[in-house]
């Protein structure tokens, strides 16, 4: 199937307009609607309701939607591989969520690209459904994640565990005072929300709720209070006296976990990346606390499925 005809479809989903996506496309209106109807001629269903000023999916729509972003996805891969295979060795693609980038991955894509000669990065940053559903289909080669998946085909390693400290705005804060007024609540996964409700046990009154470090760190940042953070996220505005930690607040722990297609013929490059991010974060960042090299080997781990 012709990738243009998704990429047009996709545009007029996000846009809600055939004229606005026309023009982020550089195309005509009457071609975007021409494209838009091939689609469905092809597939045979009508993807979109037409009302005047009110375009909507269709059932159809919606259920082609994360398939036409994974087939635009693998065409965008595939086009990487081949354009990079002159001047590379390999390639590979890694997914996170956005959280894990803030306080976990992004300051190490730079090493990691120094200490694997031949490699060449593509980062991605999304939910933890989607990564998982992108690992699945081969669009991305590992994911780093904070939940481990329970599905047959991956591989699910820990690779990590990152602690998570209370950061407030005012000095010498106790962490009763931290969780009132202006406590940012950031959503760290399931096992963190259970650890801060065992801790605080109703105490917190949180003025803000994200799933983002780094929507939170600004809004501590910006208004005060204060906010569960990753120490790599954090120091720097520790360093500045911008941010001070909680002393009697309890660290809360999360693990990191790495998931891969158990056949997916690439057990080198993963276990080289794998080892790389593991060793680069734990020099980098002293507090994550560091597993056994031995445990981080493709083939002798103990699988977490």
């Amino acid at each position: 199937m012709d990738t243009e005809l998704l990429k047009t479809f996709m545009e007029v989903s996000r846009t809600r307009h055939f004229g606005r996506a026309a023009e982020n496309l550089y195309l005509t209106q009457s071609a975007v609607s021409f494209r838009v109807r091939q689609l469905e001629g092809l597939l045979g269903v009508e993807l979109f309701t037409r009302q005047r000023n009110n375009i909507q999916l269709t059932t159809a729509g919606e259920r082609l939607m994360p398939l036409a972003e994974s087939t635009v996805q693998l065409e965008k891969r595939i086009r990487q591989e081949v354009a990079t295979e002159d001047a590379r060795n390999q390639q590979v693609a890694i997914g996170a969520t956005p959280n894990l980038w803030d306080g976990f991955l992004q300051q190490q894509v730079p090493s990691l690209i120094d200490g694997a000669a031949g490699l060449a990065v593509a980062a991605v940053a999304h939910s933890s459904t989607t990564l998982v559903r992108q690992v699945l289909e081969r669009t991305i080669d590992l994911a780093f994640l904070f939940d481990a998946p329970k599905v047959d085909e991956l591989t699910t390693l820990e690779v990590a565990h990152l602690p998570l400290h209370l950061f407030s705005s005012q000095p010498n804060q106790p962490a009763e005072e931290a969780v009132g007024e202006g406590y940012v609540m950031v959503d760290w996964g399931t096992a963190f929300i259970n650890d801060h409700n065992l801790a605080f046990k109703g105490q917190a009154s949180q003025q803000v709720m994200t799933n983002t470090g780094r929507i939170a760190l600004d809004c501590v940042l910006t208004r005060g209070g204060a906010a569960y953070l990753p120490v790599g996220l954090a120091q720097s505005h520790v360093d500045k006296q911008e941010l001070f930690e909680v002393d009697d607040a309890p660290v809360i722990q999360r693990s990191v976990y790495v998931s891969y297609h158990s056949n997916g013929g690439r057990e080198h490059i993963i276990d080289t990346v794998v080892r790389q991010v593991a060793d680069a974060n734990n020099s980098a960042h002293p507090l994550v606390k560091k597993l056994n090299p031995d445990d981080i080997g493709i083939g002798g781990l103990d699988d977490k499925r």
